[in-house]
Order: C-alpha cells, then structure tokens, then sequence
C-alpha cells in the first residue's frame, strides 16, 4: 500500500508517494492559485507517471492521503473570504474594532487601524445575557434574534459569527441561535464560539470565530471538490488535512474548525524537521529555515519537541487556536528586488507561481532572489526541475541589469546585493525566534528546507555563528514529506480559572476527565487505532496578561495532598526554561485546562542508502561568483555515496533543490541521506 502527502505552496505543489518499504518517490508541480486541486491532481498524476502505474491504479493502491494547503491563508491576507455577518450580545458589536485597546506597534503613529472581516452594518447585536459564572441574566429574546437573522438573511451573507458573552461557560443560547439559523438560512455556514474556542478573554474568542466563518464557506468549498475530484480518478481512502497544531484531522473536522488550517503547509515542515532531528540525526535542538519560492517560515524544535503559540496574527487577525510556533517572513525565491530610499530592498512582495521569476521565461521582468542564484552561477538554467523546465538566464540577467541600474551597480553585484539582504532578513528573523526569546542560537542546528534554503542556509549559520547545518534528502519536499511523520489529533479546552494554591483538585480532576471523554468520543468517532491523552495548561502570574502552556503528564490529580505543589512546580520549570526565572512566593494561576487526543498512526518508514554505494565523483565544474569568480566542483546529490566528504567551493545538485558549500563548508552524508555540514 502506498501513502501519499500534498503540500500546496505559492510557488509549487509537492506531493511526496511512500511505499511499505519506505521507498520515497517525489514531484513537484507548478500551482494553481485559482483552483489548487488542479495543481492537486497534476502532481498526483506526475507521481503515476514516475511509478508507471495509471493514476488510478496508484489511488487504488493509497490508503490515506494527507494534505496541507493554503485556502485559508491566502483568504485572510487576500481578503477575499466570505461576507460574514456576526451575532453578539446587544452593546457589545464593536469588540472587534475595540481589539484590547492596544495598536500592534504602539509607537507607530501613522499605523492604519485593521479593518474588522466584518463590516459594522452585519454586526448586529441580540438581546441576551449570560454571566460570568454562567447563570442566566437576560434570556435569548426570540424576537430580537429573529430580527437580526431577518437582516442577516437580507444581506445575503455567506457565512454567520455566533459570540455571545461568556458563552464559555454555558453555550445554551449560542446552540439555540444555531438552529434558528438551520431553519432560515440553510446554506450559510455557521461557526459557534462555543465550539471554536470555548475560552475566557472576549476579542481573542470573537476574533477566532469570525475568522473561522470568514475562511469556513472557502474551506469548504475546496475539501468537498477536492473528495469529488479524488473519488472520480479512483480514490476511495481517508483524506487527512495538515492543522495549524501539528496534527491532523479529517475533512469534517478540518471544515468545522477552518480557522485551523491556517498553518496546515508549514506544520507539515515543522514536523519533518522534528523527525529528520529526533528519529534520523539525534540532533534534539535545531532550528527549521524552510524557504520556499514565497516566504520562509522559521520555527524552533527544543529537546526534540516542537514550540508552540497560544495566538496567532495572520493579516492583522487574531487567531486564538494552539498552534505551532512559526515566524513567517516575506523572503522566498520569488521575492522581487526593488529600490526604496536609494537601498536595496528585498520582498516581501513575490512573483508567485505566475508569472514567477523573470527567468521562468513567463514575461516577467522584475528581478528576485532566484533570478539572483541564476546571475551567481549557483544554478543551472539547463537542469531546472531535473531538466524538465530550461530557465532564461538572459532574461534574468536583463531584470538584474534594470534593477543595477537605478543603484549604480552591475548585473552580478546587483545580484550579490540580493542574496545578503534576503539573508539578512532571514537571519533576523532566526534572531527574533531565538536571541529575543533568551535562547542562543549557536547551541542549535540549523535544518535547511525548501526548494531555496540550500543556496543561503550556510551564509546564514556564519551570520549567527551556527557550526551545524543540515539539508535533508528530500529537503525541497520536506512540509509534504514530514507530514508522513504526524498523528490524528483533536485538541479540546475550557477555562478554568484560579490559583494553583486555592484550586480544587476535586473539581479540576473532573474537568480534565470530562475533556478526555470528549476528545476520546471524538476520536473514535474517525479512528480505532491506539490513542493517548495529554494534559497541559495555559498558565500565569497574577499581574501578567499573556499565558505560557505547561504540560500537565506525569502529574497525578487524583493526589489531593501534592498535586497544587505539582502545578505549581510545572509552571515554575516552564517559567525559568523560557524566561530564566520563577517568583517562589507567587502561586500561579491557571486559566485554561486543555487536553490533546492524539490518534497515532503508522510511523513514517525508515529509508537507508546502501553502505556499498561508491563515492560520487564530480560531474562538471560551474563558475560561481563568491566575491570573485571561482569553478567549483558539481555534485549530484542521488549519487552521493554514505559517509562521503565534500569540501567547498562546491555545488550539490538534485532534481529540486540546489545547495551550495562556501569555501571551508565541509559536508558529509549520512546513511538517511541528509547532508551534515560543518562551517568553520
């Protein structure tokens, strides 16, 4: 049987085939922005062709399909989601606009307010009230509800917002308000904050499920033509969606919660650099610098486990749902060069899949960082993808040229100017994810991915004295080829506030327990394989407004005697690992109680290269211009034998990706077929 990952990126779609054996076939594909299960089924059909199998033959033999994609986020940061309208408890329409009475950059004067996703008008309040310990103060007036679904309806909105106060604590009025809305306006989709994020802290609540209903009808749209597309060419298996929390789930549940796929392509390279780290290298520490053709995401793996964010602001919108912890950066290969002041600026505008780099040959003409690689000699204009695409390396020289000239600089200094600023830009944003945070880089590995991360990822370790660099065999594909390496898995939470010192651990007991139900029911409702269950906590100070997560597992609840000393001892730990300190005469409060249920599936294959390969020997020289022009030594990374040593100046070639050793790189490979680098 055969498992198939798809991974749609601004650039490319990859979809990555394996085998029982853990053989690894590969391809990527241009994508369609407009429809990105055509670029789907393209690559799915190009995996066939390399297995020589019909492309029916191939789904018939596939027993799930996991898939990452970007409906939801390029929805958000296009606005271009559905027309929303919000029902909320009367005098409280303008939460969204309000935000928390904080500007993002508060010094910034001239900043632009956010616009809310939904417009004043569709904001309509409903006479009903709950309180904050969820008794009954003013009841769901049927008539005032009816009155603003009539307006709603009127409107012809998609998709509706449903977030009453404190619905947290008891969701009765929102459930109703649900079925109101079943009987009048059958079509729209319906998203509850109840069900989407049933926490305290009212914006962050309420900005989630607008968000969820923004992007829902477009998520939903996509899945469902995504499962008829599937079925029709022979698909008759599980079709998994990569979430913003590492995991993931199946279509219904990634339809319900859409605002969780906002993360759903580089969570899948997240977790391939956690497995390429933990299973294959036993490397636990390694920073992931996964530079595609249109942004580079950095994230962090700390003791072989992934970090994560309790909020995330995706085009100015808050998205309170767990999720990994990864910087986004508008620096990718199709970042466009351009002057600003009489400087060289780089992104965070791309050139995208169409028309792409002036060297795609597609009428482009502005210059970008692959266009840059084409002028340096890093790479070969006649091997692009394997040698199934030429790029025009006269057409990226002219787009060099043009951008040279409004600087005073050549075409090859223009180009040289380009690959240190998107550098510079990427190791600043390693710095945010790492020395702002208290954590010194130099201790971590630095894991290049993506199809550009190997012509920069040793530039960029000498930039932040980082002596380990590692690219992986399937470096170009690892967001596709990482989700192989995750789990079923269905995160649930409730708040429960207190401190740690005057909790009972009777009533926090029970609420864990009533978690886990949940979740389990919930799980098994898509699986019947192995589960377990984790506990954590979004934990604080008294005087602090943001919450840390604390993993609960290894403490026993059911031990009234020692369990709040247990909390609190967990909450110090996690306190000092990301801030150095812990204040022994406070007791911390806990405010949300979160369990994950984790369904987990067959482990990703382990793949091996034969120990008596022979080492491989240069195919060619290139010249290559690293402050001056030099030949260096051209290497095909498939032919590499395991444990064979290469010392810079050198170019290592694949099908899809590209790297480049710096003079005194010295790179070996290991049996998995990942390049060890050592800068010096």
């Amino acid at each position: 049987m055969m498992r198939l990952a798809i991974d749609v990126g601004g650039t490319f779609t990859d979809v990555v085939a394996v085998d029982e054996a853990g053989t690894v076939t590969f391809v990527k594909v241009p994508s369609t922005p407009h429809d990105q299960s055509l670029g789907v089924m393209d690559g799915i059909a190009l995996v066939a062709g390399r297995l020589s199998v019909p492309v029916a033959t191939l789904l018939s033999r596939t027993e799930r399909i996991v898939h990452g994609m970007t409906v939801a986020t390029n929805a958000l940061i296009e606005r271009k989601g559905a027309r929303v309208g919000l029902l909320t408890t009367a005098g409280h329409r303008d939460i969204l606009e309000m935000r928390e009475g904080l500007k993002p950059e508060r010094y910034n004067l001239r900043l632009p307010r956010a616009a809310p996703l939904v417009p004043r008008h569709l904001r309509l309040g409903v006479r009903e009230r709950l309180r904050a310990d969820g008794r009954v103060e003013i009841p769901l007036d049927e008539a005032s509800l009816a009155a603003a679904i009539g307006e709603l309806e009127r409107a012809g909105v998609q998709a509706v917002a449903v977030g009453y106060l404190h619905a947290y604590r008891d969701d009765r009025h929102e459930r109703a308000t649900r079925a109101r809305l079943a009987e009048a306006m059958p079509q729209a989709y319906v998203s509850l904050s109840s069900e989407v994020l049933p926490q305290i802290k009212e914006y962050q609540r309420l900005s989630t499920t607008v968000v969820n209903a923004y992007v829902g009808p477009a998520i939903r749209y996509y899945l469902r033509g995504l499962e008829s597309r599937l079925a029709a060419a022979g698909y008759s298996g599980a079709l998994l969606i990569m979430l913003s929390h590492g995991g993931v789930g199946p279509v219904d549940e990634a339809i319900r919660v859409a605002a969780a796929t906002v993360l759903s392509g580089p969570a899948g390279g997240l977790a391939g650099a956690r497995h390429v780290g933990a299973a294959l290298l036993e490397a636990p520490d390694l920073i992931g610098l996964d530079m595609g053709g249109t942004s580079t995401d950095i994230s962090l793996v700390v003791g072989g486990q992934a970090q994560f964010s309790p909020e995330r602001i995706i085009a100015h919108q808050s998205i309170a749902l767990p999720s990994l912890d990864i910087i986004t950066l508008g620096a990718g290969g199709g970042s466009i060069g351009h002057t600003k002041g009489g400087l060289l600026q780089v992104g965070p505008a791309s050139a995208g899949a169409q028309p792409g780099p002036a060297c795609y040959g597609l009428g482009a003409e502005h210059a970008t960082v692959t266009d840059a690689s084409v002028v340096l000699g890093y790479l070969d204009p006649d091997r692009f993808l394997g040698g199934t695409a030429r790029l025009d390396a006269a057409a990226a020289e002219r787009a060099l040229r043009a951008l040279g000239a409004e600087l005073g600089l050549d075409a090859v200094r223009t180009a040289e100017g380009m690959h240190r600023v998107v550098n510079a830009h990427m190791a600043e944003g390693i710095r945010l994810a790492t020395v702002r945070r208290g954590i010194d880089p130099r201790r971590f590995g630095l894991v290049g991915f993506g199809g550009a991360a190997g012509l920069h990822a040793t530039d960029l370790a000498r930039a932040l004295r980082i002596r380990r660099v590692i690219i992986p065999r399937y470096a170009s594909v690892l967001c596709a080829w990482g989700m192989h390496a995750t789990e079923l898995r269905f995160a649930t939470s409730r708040s429960h506030v207190g401190a740690t010192g005057r909790l009972e651990p009777a009533l926090l007991r029970q609420t864990y327990a009533q978690l886990e139900a949940r979740g389990t029911a919930r799980m098994r409702a898509w699986f019947d394989g192995s589960i377990e269950c984790r506990r954590s906590a979004d934990m604080r100070y008294g005087e602090q407004i943001h919450e840390i997560d604390v993993s609960l597992d290894g403490i026993d609840l059911d031990d009234t005697e020692h369990s709040k000393s247990a909390l609190k001892a967990a909450f110090e730990a996690r306190h000092r690992a990301l801030y150095t300190y812990a204040l022994d005469d406070q007791d911390p409060i806990l405010i949300n109680a979160r369990v994950t249920i984790a369904g987990l599936l067959a482990p990703l294959p382990a793949e091996q290269l034969a120990a008596t390969m022979d080492p491989a020997t240069p195919s060619g020289t290139r010249s290559i211009y690293l402050g001056s022009w030099l030949e260096a030594d051209v290497y095909a990374f498939d032919s590499m034998a395991p444990g064979q040593n290469i010392t810079g100046p050198a170019i290592i070639e694949s099908d899809t990706t590209t790297v480049l050793l710096r003079r005194s790189d010295r790179a070996s490979l290991t049996v998995q077929g990942c390049l060890d680098i050592a800068v010096v």
